[in-house]
């Protein structure tokens, strides 16, 4: 754990004597509550403290604290504290908690049914959109798997879910942006307003721009989903399925899942001790199984054709025989299927999580190293490993705009694995190991995967993993943040 030192707090402490007598005065405490917040996130693993916890109720606000900042101290924005190793973190710095917008100044998601898309405070959770959006028959076509988020904090990201493969993650479903620059400046930009910040922040990683309102693509909600989940043994088959589903917009959602121990094949086996013995034996066989979830939406006017839709569309699929669990649900259950995970007691565990992208022509030999040649490992108690969820499906590149600054590998297909490990808190050394050999073996062969919500350490890294968009975004630090005053938890300029 790393404290601030006396000359920040100094620093600081002036510069919040400056900004409480001006006009607009953002609330900064440094109690010990608040600087515990602003120095926790979801991963448990960083704790890096602040040397105050800004409370805006206005976008003035945050504008008043960046420009009083100068070169004293650096500034994070803060959501929902999802990020895993620190990087809303700011090291003697001041930590804005975003969520002080929406308790302050209400109304900040506006729904325009006419113009089909929704002005949203960048603080906002994406669990609250879906709920006043489909209130009024509309909703949002990309998401994230868990919608307990802030919407500044996924676009600053990427935000994906199986959604993507048609619509491109939530950045490439964004119209406008408020964004608030590391030079204190207001600015509202678009495709064609201000497009140098707008392709920027999509994707930036904090580093240009505090996001304060977004205006999100919206169409007409579905009401209810065929959901199924399939089982494969063959890595081949699964990825050859995963593909086709890609290739057509015949589904709504694809995402799969790598299954390491009978556990995490419960879906298929809890009612069959046949399926139960032969899942058993593959496991024991093979190291791991693969899944594909797939969702197709409907409404009153297809409820009466969905069932035989949804059974033309398995039909095309060679998942295993009888291993096919279905069900049905909302739409709503469906996008808020993981409900809120924040309302743990302590001790809290830690996240070490791993998310990479993989391009298609690497996924064999991936499969071979590390999903069949690692995963089951985890097993091992020795590891810690209290509990693991692995994700892995397919995208289509040509849903992602290269201009923004999320990086993908360059392929037309490539795949993510979001390796979800829950640890106990002083747990998690193993399972960091047990990551970086992942990246170890992927630099030893070869593969050209990038980390997604990485986290990186050395300049060098984030050059090699920005690539031939490191001078773009060189160029936009110059542009929105000269003084590196933002996001300093990412560990790209600081």
């Amino acid at each position: 754990m790393h404290h601030p030192s006396i000359l920040s707090i100094l620093l600081i402490s002036i510069t919040f004597t400056t900004i409480t007598s001006a006009a607009y005065k953002p609330e900064i405490r440094s109690d010990a509550a608040s600087l515990w917040k602003g120095a926790t996130d979801y991963g448990n693993i960083v704790h890096e403290i602040p040397a105050g916890v800004a409370y805006p109720s206005s976008e003035r606000d945050v504008v008043e604290l960046i420009r009083a900042s100068g070169e004293a101290f650096t500034v994070a924005a803060r959501g929902r504290g999802h990020s895993v190793g620190g990087q809303a973190m700011a090291r003697g710095g001041v930590v804005v908690d975003m969520a002080a917008l929406g308790r302050e100044k209400k109304g900040r998601i506006r729904i325009d049914v006419e113009g089909m898309y929704a002005d949203v405070g960048g603080e906002q959770l994406w669990v609250d959109v879906l709920r006043e959006a489909v209130a009024q028959g509309v909703a949002p076509v990309s998401w994230t798997d868990y919608v307990y988020l802030s919407v500044g904090g996924t676009l600053s990201n990427a935000g994906i879910s199986g959604q993507a493969f048609m619509h491109g993650p939530q950045i490439s479903n964004v119209v406008e942006l408020d964004v608030v620059t590391g030079k204190g400046e207001f600015m509202t930009c678009s495709r064609t307003r201000n497009p140098e910040l707008f392709f920027g922040v999509l994707g930036g990683l904090g580093q240009f721009g505090i996001i304060t309102r977004a205006r999100i693509i919206l169409d007409k909600a579905p009401t209810r989903v065929k959901w199924a989940k399939l089982l494969y043994s063959d890595f081949t088959t699964f990825t050859r399925d995963q593909e086709h589903l890609i290739s057509n917009n015949a589904s709504n959602y694809v995402e799969g899942f790598i299954v390491t121990n009978e556990n995490a094949a419960s879906d298929w086996t809890s009612s069959s001790p046949s399926r139960k013995a032969e899942v058993a034996a593959l496991l024991k066989k093979q190291g791991v199984l693969y899944s594909i979830e797939l969702v197709k939406y409907y409404d009153n006017d297809t409820a009466a054709t969905i069932d035989q839709e949804f059974d033309t569309l398995l039909k095309e699929l060679k998942y295993m025989s009888g291993y096919n669990a279905t069900t049905d649900a909302s739409f709503v259950e469906f996008i808020n299927r993981l409900g809120d995970l924040d309302n743990g007691t302590p001790p809290l565990p830690s996240h070490p999580w791993l998310n990479l992208f993989i391009p298609k022509s690497s996924v064999v030999e991936f499969n071979a190293g590390v999903l069949a040649g690692m995963l089951p490992k985890l097993n091992d108690p020795k590891l810690n490993e209290t509990f693991g969820i692995f994700i892995f499906y397919p995208f289509n590149r040509n849903k992602w705009d290269d201009r923004m600054t999320a990086v993908v590998p360059d392929e037309e297909v490539f795949y993510t694995l979001a390796a979800l490990h829950t640890a106990p808190q002083d747990g998690y050394k193993s399972i960091d190991e047990f990551n970086n050999e992942i990246l170890g073996f992927c630099k030893s062969k070869g593969l050209k995967v990038k980390q997604y919500l990485p986290n990186i350490k050395s300049k060098k890294e984030w050059m090699d993993h920005f690539g031939t968009k490191w001078e773009t975004v060189e160029k936009r630090k110059a542009m929105f943040d000269p003084n590196n005053i933002l996001s300093p938890g990412q560990r790209i300029f600081n």
